[in-house]
Parts: C-alpha cells; structure tokens; sequence
C-alpha cells in the first residue's frame, strides 16, 4: 500500500512540474529600463509608470511601450510573445504526460511564452518629436547590456 501511496505523489508532482500554467504562470514581469531617469512610460495595456520600473502583463499579450520626457525625443518599442525554451519544455511535458486538457491550458492561458524584448531598453536622444525602434535597433541595445566573458 505505502508503494502506491508513494508512486502517486511521484506522479502528481510530474504532471504539475509538466504543466506550464502551474509553474511559469500567465503572466509576466517587464522590466523598464529608460534613460534619462525618470521618462514616463505608457503602454498600450493601460500601464504606466515612471522609469526604470517594472510592468506585469499576461503571458499573451503583445503591446507597445512609448518612452517620453521633456526636450527628448519619444521612443516606442513594440513587445512580442515568443515561445520560450521553458514553455516549451512544458508544453512537452505535457504532452507527454499531462493529456491534452494540460496542452489546451498552456496554450489558452499563454504560459508558454515570453515577451520580447525583456527587459525593454530606451535611450531617449535630445530632441523633438518620436521615433520607433526597428527590430535591430533593439537587438544592438540588448546585446550592449550584456556583459561579455
């Protein structure tokens, strides 16, 4: 009887570790990064701040940040959902041994992505008026905060 007690909890914990929803949750920290200090930050999912911050958003929910502050020009950054390797991972597990109401879950509730960029990099140039940044604007700025080896 004690084997199949402990045989059970090993397989519950197997298929809550396999289900995404459970473990990375269906929403997600964004943080801001902004210089000068103390822009303003808005979002087109209603939030707003004051930089640096941090911003939660559902896991599947792609929006735009816009980064302003007086005599800068005001940069906005549009902010995706990728699959990330962990959601995925989970997403496998699921599969495997979650069924398909686990798959179903992940897939409704968005807890297999990650936004992009994260965390969000403005650096606002003198000036007037407002620019968006390409795609390899924002990969240049995240390659710049990472330290090298």
């Amino acid at each position: 009887m004690k084997s199949y007690f402990v045989a059970g909890v090993v397989a519950s914990s197997i298929l809550l570790a396999g289900c995404g929803t459970v473990v990375r949750g269906t929403s997600e920290d964004i943080k801001i990064d902004v210089k000068p200090a103390n822009a303003k930050i808005t979002s087109t999912t209603a939030h707003t701040c004051v930089g640096p911050c941090v911003i939660n958003v559902p896991r599947k929910k792609e929006f735009t940040l816009t980064a302003s502050a007086p005599g800068y020009q005001s940069q906005v950054i549009d902010v995706q959902t990728r699959v990330s390797g962990k959601g995925a991972a989970g997403m496998a597990g699921n599969i495997i041994l979650g069924g398909v109401v686990g798959v179903g879950v992940d897939a409704v509730t968005g807890a297999t992505l990650d936004h992009y960029p994260n965390p969000v990099t403005f650096n606002l140039k003198r000036g007037k008026g407002s620019r968006k940044l390409t795609p390899a604007e924002i990969k240049l700025m995240n390659k710049a905060k990472t330290p090298t080896s």
